[in-house]
C-alpha cells in the first residue's frame, strides 16, 4: 500500500510544525500552543517460562501507561491554561475540585504544508498537573516567555474522522 492513499504523488512525510489543539467540545483551537509534546504509550512485559521449557522464555503484553502530554505556548491574556490548572487547584485555597471541568478530552490536529487536516488523535480523559504561568525572567535574555500545561491522560486514538484531503493542485508537497 503506498503511504498516502489519496495524494499518491506525495513523497514526503508530514511536517510537526502545521498543529491545532482543541479543549473538550470546542470548535475554536486553543490560542498560541507553538508546542505539543509526543504521544507515547508503554505497554509493559510479562516475561514466563513454561514448566516443560527451560530454556525459553515467553513474553506477554501487561498494562498499558500513557506518557503525559506537555502543552507550551507564549505568554498571552487568553486564560485557557490557568482557568483548567485552577480547576485542579484552586489558588484560593478551596479544598474542593471543580470535578464538571477537571477533566476535558483533547483534540490534536496534524495539518499538511497548505493547511488542511490531514491527521488527527483523541486524548482522553486529561488533567493538568503541572502548569507553569511564567518561565524564569532574565532581562539579560530576548526570549520570549512561554507557559506550559503538563496533562495527564487514560489514553489516546486516532481521530478517523480525520481523513486524508486532497491537496491543492500545484501544490508542491
Amino acid at each position: 500500500m503506498p503511504p498516502y492513499s489519496v495524494n499518491t504523488h506525495r513523497f514526503d512525510p508530514y511536517k510537526s510544525f502545521k498543529f491545532l489543539v482543541y479543549f473538550g467540545n470546542s470548535t475554536t483551537p486553543v490560542a498560541g500552543v507553538s508546542k505539543v509534546g509526543m504521544l507515547k504509550k508503554t505497554t509493559a512485559l510479562v516475561e514466563h517460562r513454561e514448566g516443560g521449557d527451560n530454556s525459553t522464555s515467553r513474553k506477554s503484553p501487561a498494562r498499558t501507561t500513557y506518557e503525559p502530554i506537555t502543552l507550551e505556548r507564549g505568554v498571552t491574556h487568553d486564560l485557557e491554561f490557568e482557568n483548567w490548572a485552577n480547576a485542579v487547584n484552586n489558588y484560593q485555597g478551596d479544598p474542593q475540585m471543580h470535578l464538571k471541568d477537571f477533566r476535558k478530552d483533547i483534540r490534536i490536529v496534524l495539518l499538511n504544508e497548505a493547511g488542511q487536516q490531514a491527521k488527527g488523535y483523541i486524548v482522553y480523559r486529561c488533567w493538568v498537573s503541572e502548569y507553569q504561568a511564567l518561565p524564569e525572567l532574565d532581562a539579560n535574555t530576548d526570549t520570549v516567555a512561554f507557559e506550559t500545561i503538563t496533562l495527564q491522560n487514560e489514553g489516546w486514538q486516532r481521530d478517523l474522522a480525520v481523513t486524508e484531503p486532497e491537496e491543492p493542485a500545484g501544490s508542491t508537497e
